[in-house]
């Protein structure tokens, strides 16, 4: 679903980069409270090259249409709203930048449509179902499923709504909003499916690096007599247990990531994304512009001057998949390392 510039008319656009200017600022505000280790910042890069990665695994959903994740519902629930805003938001700064993917002038209507939305709903979804539904981590990975699929349609219903106000060609709204929901549901079970299978992965082997997997540490219940009862809690430990290493769970993305970036990305479908098709098929692209980066060495996913077009798109993807990474590990450090300022009297060794 990245806008390209040409489909949304300057002011509409402008405006909506001014909103996620606005929502990115509230989110480095409430990552500082959610990147609370200092473990989370690099997992949290890392869950941006995932979702980079993920995005490169274009999925056939109809007769000559694709889809690819979104990954907003996905990063919230690894690693919270905030931060999961700020994940799509670098992914989608890489993506325009480097691959000359999604609009630059459309930025802040990618990090609109495709971040704040997609977050914002998927989130509030998970965790409405999360209270009312038992503790446990099935419950948990259903929800993430419901919320991601919930999330796309949402945001085709969101990129309607800014085209309905700034939209550059007369195509009836009644009907880009019909070929939008539509494709995009179909979509979002894609989604849905990437989203649930991840998240149920990570919970299996540790679930106390999933944001919103921590109801389940709930106290634990015996059945005493018919009745439950809350098992006493264990005495604190003299010394505190050592955090556990992420080291391995780390290692374990990153070569996942790079597997799907640079080698079975080769193997996605080639239709156009849903947006694509729905603006070529109603005539949204008539005024479409040039990429303001189409001379990038790495556009369109390709290195220059490589023909092998398999290891050409491999290249690109390990390349985006790195500089994610970095780019988004170096982010959300700088943030932990904000999270808690010094005050006077620590900075001068105590107080008079």
């Amino acid at each position: 679903m990245h806008v390209p510039d040409g489909f949304i008319d300057a002011p509409v656009s402008a405006v909506a980069g001014v909103v996620a200017a606005g929502a990115v600022a509230v989110g480095l505000r409430g990552a500082r409270r959610e990147l609370g280790g200092e473990r989370t910042a690099p997992l949290a890069g890392l869950v941006a090259a995932f979702v980079f990665a993920v995005q490169m695994l274009n999925f056939p959903v109809a007769a000559g249409t694709s889809g690819h994740l979104l990954g907003g519902a996905l990063a919230a629930i690894l690693v919270g709203p905030y931060t999961g805003l700020l994940c799509i938001a670098v992914v989608l700064l890489m993506q325009g930048i480097l691959f000359a993917d999604g609009g630059l002038t459309a930025l802040g209507v990618n990090i609109t449509v495709m971040g704040v939305v997609t977050t914002v709903v998927a989130y509030a979804v998970f965790r409405g179902l999360t209270r009312v539904l038992p503790r446990t981590r099935r419950s948990t990975t259903v929800s993430a499923f419901v919320a991601a699929l919930v999330s796309v349609p949402a945001a085709a219903v969101a990129f309607t709504l800014i085209y309905a106000i700034g939209g550059t060609t007369d195509v009836p709204l009644g009907k880009v909003l019909t070929a939008m929901v539509g494709v995009h549901v179909l979509i979002g079970v894609g989604e849905a499916a990437i989203t649930a299978l991840t998240v149920g992965a990570v919970i299996a082997v540790r679930p106390d690096l999933v944001h919103g997997a921590r109801s389940l540490a709930a106290p634990l219940k015996l059945r005493v007599g018919g009745d439950l009862i809350d098992v006493p809690a264990a005495p604190a430990a003299a010394t505190p247990a050592p955090a556990r290493s992420t080291r391995t769970v780390w290692a374990a993305g990153l070569a996942a990531a790079l597997v799907l970036a640079g080698f079975v990305s080769f193997y996605a479908s080639a239709s156009p994304d849903g947006l694509e098709k729905v603006a070529a098929d109603k005539g949204i692209d008539e005024k479409v512009q040039e990429h303001g980066a189409a001379d990038s060495p790495l556009a369109d996913y390709g290195v220059e001057d490589v023909d092998n077009a398999r290891l050409s798109g491999g290249l690109a993807g390990v390349i985006g998949v790195g500089a994610t990474v970095v780019v988004g590990s170096g982010v959300f450090w700088a943030v932990h390392r904000r999270r808690t300022p010094q005050t006077p009297a620590s900075r001068t060794g105590g107080s008079a």
